[in-house]
């Protein structure tokens, strides 16, 4: 059966998506990304922008299936709080869309991925280039493969 899996990396100045389809335990890319929104935005514009562009992104990708992962953040947290303002615009819009929405921590991407949960960024970023038998690490490296790889076993 095939799958088309959009993988979406939450942010507020760049929000990272990745469309793979899954067919029969094989998997490859069909597309990936970035919807921006300008620093200097109000807040609230960025995250109208941001419905906008994924309500027409759903639209255009047609996905089977929506992968999103779970914010982790450390240090900053008024960053974190707007990178969360972003991933519940991003949920919302996936959820209003009808596709059905995925959610992932980046322990279960990284887990499932490379097999080790606390894996380095370099080294999931390695396995997803394999996976998906690709020359190089597309650019930006912000993107969200790996939680869309991660939807993959279990959509297929």
């Amino acid at each position: 059966m095939r799958v088309r899996i959009l993988g979406i990396d939450p942010g507020i100045a760049i929000v990272g998506f990745g469309l793979i389809e899954a067919d029969r335990g094989k998997t490859r890319l069909l597309n990936y990304g970035a919807i921006t929104t300008p620093a200097g935005l109000p807040l609230a514009r960025r995250l109208v922008q941001i419905e906008q562009d994924m309500e027409a992104l759903i639209a255009q990708l047609k996905p089977d299936a929506i992968a999103v992962e779970e914010l982790f953040f450390s240090n900053n947290i008024t960053t974190g709080i707007a990178v969360a303002h972003g991933r519940g615009i991003i949920l919302c819009t996936a959820e209003k869309s009808g596709v059905p929405l995925y959610e992932y921590t980046p322990m279960q991407v990284k887990q499932a991925v490379v097999g080790y949960g606390l894996a380095e960024k370099r080294q999931v970023m390695d396995m997803v280039k394999r996976l998906l038998k690709l020359k190089a690490v597309p650019r930006p490296t912000r993107w969200p493969l790996p939680s869309a790889t991660r939807a993959a076993p279990r959509r297929s």
